[in-house]
């Protein structure tokens, strides 16, 4: 999707549902989210921002990919290091918890 259809957008997915916490505001949710999801894209070399309220996934070498929604994150981090990214994979697990210690 290039920049411009991100910017209009699409339907609203599940994920984009309203945050459980009645006090938190969308844009507080949406920065939980991305604090939640970067740890688990940092052993790929990915880094998630929000961009005019839209998740932006960008890579090592500078691309980046406009993400429709939270659900898509993984297909567009397939996409931008041309090779499957599986978060489950046992050495990504491994360094996760290793980081959490």
């Amino acid at each position: 999707m290039c920049a411009l259809c991100g910017v209009f957008g699409q339907a609203e997915h599940w994920s984009d549902a309203p945050a459980r916490d009645p006090g938190l505001s969308s844009q507080a949710e949406r920065r939980r989210r991305i604090a939640v999801a970067n740890p688990l894209l940092a052993p790929f070399g990915l880094k998630l921002t929000d961009w005019a309220g839209r998740f932006t996934l960008s890579g090592p070498t500078g691309r980046s990919a406009v993400v429709e929604h939270f659900g898509a994150i993984w297909q567009e981090a397939d996409k931008l290091r041309a090779r499957p990214c599986d978060p489950l994979d046992p050495a990504v697990l491994t360094a996760l918890e290793a980081r959490d210690r």
